[in-house]
């Protein structure tokens, strides 16, 4: 068949690389995103290097969506997503093109649309400098597209970038195949008893890895201070039979250890405890990494039962130390559930 052409659902780390192979097979390619910006999850990585490169991974979609943008067989298709599908010979898909209330040519990622907005969330950015535009306006959010009484960010714009009058679009497609690669869901520890979703302090690890990424450091959400003690917790949403998660994810361990040792490089005066069941190996030098990042944070062989708030602002973390047979309750400034 001749002048072949795929349709890929998803445009993460998944997506963006079946779309490379194929394009390389000189096969057209639509990769189309419900987001508005590309990457996935795989986007909001950081780089965790301290001398050199620790193999995390965080800057393979950023090669990937680099790739992707340049080559002439790939169509990108952030905010779009698949209104019906159907099948005769070839399949027939119907697209939604979400409106691109900010042109990605005139803007030059000034920021001042985001700043100028009154409600959260009503402009947020994207992660990676290849995110063009870098800015984006929320459907659910923005006041001027309920009720059309804000128009703040598009008269404050240099650029005159943004339009907010503009409608979806629609768009039929054809293809002779289509690759589901939509990802999938972080597990939201709301329901453990870790006071997610109650205590600003408590986060997850993606969030951590979103913080650090886009300021380089650690700080407290709560108030912005950099936190003098973090506790990581270990196998929040894996290995647990009440949640019938009785797997290891294979990720945290080297998430945590190495996230434990870029802060340490980067705030030295962060006292770091690590909470755990078991570790799991990563990387052909784990050995001799291992032994260097235990010298460097505490690590403790039990999984913490409870959170509750301290004075100043501080999380009371309560776990049963085998070693004296007690339990014991110790503070943190910052909890990672990880």
């Amino acid at each position: 068949m001749k002048n072949e052409k795929v349709l890929i659902v998803g445009g993460g780390t998944a997506g963006l690389t079946a779309a490379l192979e194929l394009a390389n097979s000189d096969i057209r390619i639509d990769v189309v995103d419900r987001s508005d910006f590309l990457g996935g999850h795989a986007v909001r990585l950081s780089c965790k290097a301290v001398s050199g490169c620790v193999k995390c991974g965080a800057c393979i979609v950023e090669e990937k969506l680099d790739q992707a943008r340049r080559h002439p067989r790939i169509r990108l298709m952030p905010g779009t997503q698949i209104r019906s599908i159907s099948r005769n010979r070839r399949f027939n898909a119907e697209l939604r093109h979400k409106p691109v209330f900010i042109d990605p040519v005139k803007c030059n990622a000034c920021g001042v649309c985001m700043d100028t907005c009154p409600v959260e969330g009503g402009v947020f950015r994207g992660s990676s400098k290849h995110h063009v535009p870098f800015y984006a306006i929320s459907e659910k959010a923005c006041i001027y597209l309920k009720d059309r009484s804000c128009r703040k960010c598009e008269k404050a714009c240099p650029q005159k970038a943004i339009c907010l009058d503009l409608a979806e679009t629609m768009e039929p497609v054809e293809a002779d195949a289509v690759i589901l690669a939509y990802g999938f869901s972080p597990f939201c520890p709301e329901n453990k008893p870790y006071g997610y979703g109650i205590f600003k302090n408590v986060i997850t690890s993606l969030e951590l890895e979103t913080m650090v990424r886009g300021k380089g450091r650690v700080t407290l959400p709560l108030d912005g201070r950099e936190p003098g003690s973090i506790a990581f917790i270990q196998c929040v949403g894996s290995r647990d039979a009440k949640l019938h998660h009785l797997w290891c994810s294979k990720y945290c361990c080297g998430f945590a250890l190495r996230m434990a040792d870029l802060i340490k490089a980067r705030q030295p005066l962060s006292e770091i405890t690590l909470f755990y069941i078991d570790i799991q190996t990563f990387g052909n030098d784990f050995g001799s990494f291992y032994d260097r990042i235990r010298e460097k944070i505490r690590m403790i062989r039990i999984i913490p039962g409870d959170i509750y708030p301290s004075q100043g602002d501080q999380l009371k973390v309560t776990y049963f130390d085998n070693a004296i047979a007690e339990t014991v309750q110790e503070e943190f400034d910052l909890v990672v559930l990880s």
